[in-house]
């Protein structure tokens, strides 16, 4: 170290942080944060915490339910690309999903943002998306954490986390305690990939030499890069009034470990699913992916959702009633398989020609 410096005042700026731009984009996101106000919040940012109150929810004896969730290496496709406001409410579906499984509305939403340095525009782009993804599951966006970091992240990269509370009703929760032998299994269509398998994903279209700018070749209509970047669908609005009527048993939101390993999650230990993979189309992306790749069928049953982002498991007498409210709410819905007595497992099976395979095919994880 020199005289020179050893004589000059240390500043935060010149170690790489700024305040300044930390309290710019405080600023810039205000009118997004005071957009996703809901009864027990008043969404204000600026404090130390924020207070919520289930009873001006509407709620008498609540059970709160918390979930935590990122978005993977989606964020590198997002980098890649320049484009940030859709990963937003990805991090917010991850998680508000997850709630919704439980017989939870989401109540409030916390993000953390961390970056080596900030860049005009992007974490805003980035709070943005997920002040819009509060807005499609109703829940208010309370606070956050924006950590300049430098050293930790490469030029342009960034992370993401994202925190959930939600509260259901004492005795109204989801367990799948009533589960049956006989009771049906509907799929909710996904929107894509949602957030899980991307670093195959990424793997692929670099191994091939497919550009992200592009036209994608399952839909010439958008780049490659926009049409791998849909974001993951919000069920809460379209699913909590059939939640609360007592239509459904159990819900499995199935992401990491697709079909195989989400839907045992929801089972008791004397119960298996049985599905059917000719009942349901896979979306052209995974499909696209998988012909690629070669991956086999059941690598893509516990990598992917394969176009189920949520399965719900019901009575057999609910299956009309529920499918038309579904459907009503602008949902895709199908009939994708039953459960079974025996030890919880889940069975995916296709015949000759589903999935990419020449023979029939079965897909199995014990629970």
């Amino acid at each position: 170290m020199t005289d020179d410096k050893k004589n000059t005042g240390y500043t935060y700026a010149e170690a790489g942080v700024s305040i300044a731009a930390g309290n710019a984009l405080v600023r810039a996101i205000a009118p997004l944060v005071a957009a996703t106000k809901r009864p027990g919040s008043d969404a204000d940012i600026g404090g130390f915490g924020a207070f919520f109150d289930p009873k001006a929810a509407g709620f008498k004896d609540p059970l709160l339910v918390a979930a935590t969730d990122g978005v993977g290496t989606k964020l590198k496709l997002a980098i890649d690309t320049g484009t940030h406001d859709s990963v937003g409410i990805d991090l917010v579906a991850m998680c508000v999903n997850d709630l919704i499984v439980q017989g939870a509305e989401p109540l409030f939403f916390l993000d953390y943002f961390a970056t080596g340095k900030l860049e005009s525009g992007v974490a805003e782009a980035v709070v943005a998306g997920i002040a819009e993804g509060c807005q499609q599951a109703g829940c208010a966006l309370v606070g956050g954490e924006t950590a300049e970091m430098p050293g930790m992240y490469g030029q342009g990269d960034y992370d993401l986390a994202g925190f959930c509370v939600g509260a259901v009703e004492r005795g109204q929760q989801l367990t799948g305690d009533n589960i049956a032998a006989g009771d049906v299994i509907l799929g909710i269509a996904s929107s894509g990939f949602h957030s899980n398998g991307y670093s195959l994903v990424r793997r692929i279209v670099d191994d091939f030499g497919h550009g992200l700018a592009e036209p994608a070749p399952f839909d010439d209509t958008r780049p490659l890069g926009e049409a791998l970047l849909e974001p993951t669908r919000i069920y809460i609005k379209s699913i909590l009034p059939s939640v609360r009527a007592g239509h459904i048993k159990a819900l499995a939101h199935i992401t990491g470990g697709g079909l195989l390993e989400n839907i045992p999650r929801v089972l008791g230990k004397q119960h298996r699913a049985i599905l059917d993979a000719a009942s349901w189309p896979l979306p052209p992306s995974i499909d696209w992916v998988r012909e690629q790749g070669g991956i086999a069928p059941d690598e893509l049953a516990r990598t992917f959702n394969c176009g189920i982002g949520l399965a719900i498991i019901c009575a057999l007498a609910d299956v009309e009633a529920l499918t038309a409210a579904l459907e009503e709410q602008g949902e895709a819905v199908f009939r994708i398989g039953h459960i079974e007595d025996g030890p919880r497992a889940t069975t995916v099976s296709g015949p000759a020609g589903s999935w990419g395979s020449d023979e029939a095919w079965t897909a199995h994880h014990d629970g």
